[in-house]
């Protein structure tokens, strides 16, 4: 009986797939969603999928445009209480001590990864403001680099409008995903072990990805 009601138990799939359902039959039209790309979100085994991050509306709308069960990083607040702790996990979330370098869940991440997990990671960190991206931190290259995963960069434009910071309901506005070409995991020299070097020079090339995305799509909603 417990296992039927746990987060990847039947339980936890059928709510995973009804919220999943509500995401794409009413916020995909609600919002008039065009993605390009969209055929690289549907990789198969291990793969760190990576957008811009403006609203609490990227997760849910990435999320749901591939058709696998998508793990995020959840800061631990929003697993208390434990109805609520359910349903983050029955949805693929796990958590995160915010502000704090958690290792804990990058050891679980870097466990679901090599076990064949698709995970969204928002390499800016927190939400951002513009189109412009800002400093990128080193998780992903972390990840990818220990779990040996490509990374598929994605940029979004209008979720910013529709949902700012403080809202509590999405206002009607067109959203645009660009959905960038998937992007090695980083290596060393002859294919050695990655250095923090080569770290620090991956993440700028996703900062560049990244910005190619952002760009795009901010001129197709434009359009």
């Amino acid at each position: 009986m417990r296992a039927l009601f746990s987060p990847d138990g039947l339980m936890g799939k059928l709510f995973f797939r009804a919220v999943r359902g509500f995401v794409r039959v009413f916020l995909f039209r609600w919002f008039r969603l065009r993605v390009e790309g969209r055929e690289r979100l549907q990789l198969t085994g291990g793969v760190i999928i990576a957008p811009t991050h403006r609203s609490n509306l990227d997760g849910p709308l990435i999320g749901s445009s591939s058709h696998r069960r998508v793990r995020y990083l959840g800061k631990d607040s929003l697993f208390r209480p434990a109805a609520a702790g359910w349903a983050m996990r029955s949805l693929g979330s796990f958590p995160v001590r915010r502000g704090e370098a958690d290792l804990d869940a990058m050891r679980v991440a870097k466990e679901m990864l090599e076990a064949g997990e698709c995970m969204l990671v928002f390499p800016e960190g927190t939400r951002q403001v513009g189109d412009a991206i800002g400093e990128i931190y080193d998780g992903t290259a972390w990840l990818a680099s220990k779990a040996n995963t490509p990374v598929v960069p994605v940029g979004i434009a209008g979720t910013e409008v529709a949902m700012p910071t403080g809202a509590k309901f999405p206002s009607r506005v067109p959203v645009v995903v660009v959905v960038g070409e998937i992007l090695k995991p980083p290596e060393g020299a002859d294919g050695k072990r990655a250095k923090r070097s080569d770290l620090k020079l991956w993440t700028q090339e996703l900062k560049l990805r990244l910005q190619d995305c952002q760009t795009s799509a901010r001129e197709m909603l434009n359009n």
